[in-house]
Order: C-alpha cells, then sequence, then structure tokens
C-alpha cells in the first residue's frame, strides 16, 4: 500500500484555523475604522479613498513601520494577547505623528507557530482597539503560520502605518529657535523597548517570576510588564489645533536623549533637566536588580517620558493645558539654548530624578 499524500495541514499549517480566526477578529477590525475606508475584511488589499486629501493644499503622506520587539514574551508567558495589539500601534502611529501627521489607516503581520483562532483574534483585538485610541483605521493585515520556525505557542506582531500632513506644516528641526521649551509627556510605563535588558535583569538574574507580587509598583511584576503603551497621536495633533509646536520626539528604544536629538538642529542644543520629573517605580527596580548604571538606563529606557514636544516659550501655558484637558500629564522639563564650541552633545541632562 502507498503512503498517502503529503498535505499542507499534515505540514502544519492550518487553513480552517486561520478561516476561524479572520472571523473572531472581523467585529474588532470593524471597530476601527474611517469613512474613508472602502470595503470591508476579505479583500487581497485594503482600500481608503484618497479623495478626501483634496482638502490639502500639497498633502505628503507620511509612512512608519515597527514591532513590538520582546515584549512579545511577556504576554506568551502571562497568556495575555489583548493588549499587545495596542503596543504595536503606539509604536507605529506616534512615528507618523512626530512629523506632524494625521495617522490615516494601519495594516498588520501576525506571524505564528501554530495558528489558535482565539489567542490570533484577541492580538487582533487590541491592534483594533489601538487603531481607535489612535483616530486611524485598520484596513488589513496577515496572519502566517510558520511551523518548524517557531514553536506551537510563538508569536510575533509587526505593523506599517500611513499618515498625512500638510506640506508646509511639517514639524522639524528646522523650525526649532533658541528659547524653546521642552515638555514632557509622562510614558505609561516600559512601553514596548528595552525588554531585553528588563527580562535579562528580572528573570536571569534576579530571579522574579511574572505572578510576584511587587508592592512598589501595587500589582504583579507581569501586571507592569503587560501594561500598553501608551498611544499620543490624538493629544499631539490637538496640541498642533491649539497652539505653536515646533517639533515633536516619540522616546522609544535609544532613550530620550537619543531620540530627542533627532529633531535638534545643528549648533542648538536641548537642556533637560532630570529634578522635573521622577521615574516610575519599575525603572528603579530594573536599575537596582541588574545594578544597571544610569547611563546604560537611561540610552535604553524611557525613564518615564513617552512623547517630548518642542514649543515657543509663550505656547507653553496653552500646551500644558492642552494635555491636561486630555489627561496627559506633561510638564517643562527643559529649554532649548546655543550650542557653544564645547558642546558635543545635541542634547544633555542635568541634575538629578526627584524623589
Amino acid at each position: 500500500m502507498s503512503e498517502s499524500g503529503s498535505t499542507y495541514a499534515a505540514a502544519g499549517v492550518d487553513i480552517e484555523a486561520g478561516d476561524r480566526a479572520v472571523e473572531l477578529m472581523k467585529e474588532w477590525v470593524k471597530k476601527a475604522s474611517r469613512p474613508e475606508v472602502v470595503g470591508g475584511l476579505g479583500g487581497f488589499a485594503g482600500l481608503f479613498d484618497a479623495s478626501a486629501l483634496s482638502r490639502y493644499q500639497r498633502p505628503l503622506l507620511a509612512s512608519a513601520t515597527d514591532g513590538v520587539g520582546t515584549k512579545v514574551d511577556i504576554a506568551r508567558r502571562m497568556g495575555v494577547y489583548d493588549t499587545i495589539g495596542r503596543d504595536l500601534v503606539g509604536m507605529v502611529v506616534d512615528d507618523l505623528v512626530v512629523c506632524g501627521a494625521e495617522p490615516l489607516f494601519m495594516t498588520d503581520y501576525i506571524c505564528v507557530g501554530k495558528v489558535y483562532p482565539e489567542r490570533v483574534a484577541a492580538i487582533v483585538k487590541g491592534i483594533a482597539e489601538g487603531c481607535t485610541l489612535a483616530g486611524c483605521a485598520l484596513v488589513g493585515g496577515e496572519t502566517a503560520e510558520h511551523p518548524g520556525l517557531l514553536g506551537a505557542d510563538d508569536f510575533d506582531v509587526a505593523g506599517a502605518g500611513t499618515g498625512v500632513v500638510e506640506a508646509d506644516r511639517v514639524l522639524g528641526a528646522d523650525r526649532i529657535r533658541t528659547g524653546d521649551a521642552v515638555i514632557a509627556m509622562a510614558s505609561s510605563g516600559l512601553h514596548s523597548n528595552g525588554y531585553s535588558l528588563v527580562r535579562h535583569v528580572l528573570f536571569d538574574r534576579a530571579g522574579w517570576a511574572l505572578d510576584r507580587e511587587v508592592p512598589e509598583l501595587g500589582r504583579t511584576l507581569g501586571e507592569e510588564l503587560l501594561e500598553p503603551t501608551r498611544i499620543y497621536s490624538l493629544d499631539c495633533l490637538a496640541l498642533t489645533r491649539t497652539t505653536e509646536v515646533h517639533a515633536f520626539s516619540h522616546i522609544t528604544g535609544g532613550g530620550l536623549a537619543n531620540n530627542l536629538a533627532r529633531v535638534i538642529p545643528e549648533g542648538l542644543r536641548a537642556v533637560v533637566d532630570r529634578s522635573t520629573w521622577t521615574p516610575g517605580a519599575i525603572f528603579q527596580l530594573v536599575g537596582e536588580a541588574g545594578s544597571v548604571e544610569r547611563l546604560e538606563l537611561e540610552k535604553t529606557l524611557n525613564m518615564g517620558v513617552g512623547m517630548m514636544a518642542v514649543v515657543p516659550a509663550d505656547s507653553i501655558d496653552v500646551a500644558l493645558t492642552t494635555l491636561a484637558d486630555r489627561g496627559v500629564e506633561a510638564w517643562v522639563s527643559g529649554e532649548i539654548t546655543e550650542r557653544t564650541a564645547g558642546d558635543t552633545e545635541a542634547v544633555t541632562l542635568t541634575g538629578d530624578h526627584a524623589g
């Protein structure tokens, strides 16, 4: 008797499970929409009505792509899959808004070792919720099953987004002037950066478990590490409508100084005073548990600041009021000064954190 022919299912790919996942995620994708979206889930490409851009004099499209790094390992180990999508959206749309662009739509890519429909749908639920918080649409995506390359419980997520900004309203280094104020916006925690260091310190070195109750955090370690990334896009856009803004900086991998430096022009520098804020307890815990020096923490983690805005000094009050009205904790953390011959860095951190 001859052997039966090989099948896709025998190779580890379950098409029916993929179809089931699509059915489960449809309700969430439907909620993450905009009037410009044409058609629904299931096509080969997402459609967006570009005639909506006719109100712009010279529309520039902005594009960004990102993932959430090794934070996915925390979600996998916790068995919690409906928050990691918000991290993905935050990483993408808040890169778009830095230039002043309004996020329009996103697509996602979910790679798994084995399709568990409910799990994939939970991931998409988080992405859809993130898109709703960001004011953009989720117009499509892809779920790929990679048996043999990933373990059955392993997965990764990535996404790409598109936004639009009027050409003469693009924000950036060319707008920044001496005397501008640097406004910091509080992060919700670690966001989605530095988790390779965090995991090494807390798991490998300190031997902590995810279900460990940590008094300083007021919850378990796992709950803290899964706290979703704050999404600032609508807050930043509101700021551009209420007052003059010269630049934004999304504080992600590389830390505050390195990311802020990307929008500081030649000849100027940003002087940021650490004493204007106290980082959340998780940052101190990572530092202490791993004997991590401050410089290493600051170039890896956001240290409690997820977004920064550079505004004229006479815009400070309106900017802070706008953000406070939107529930965003914000404060003046520094200023823009001339860079002297001895200044080699575009960003200088001074003082010590309060508390």
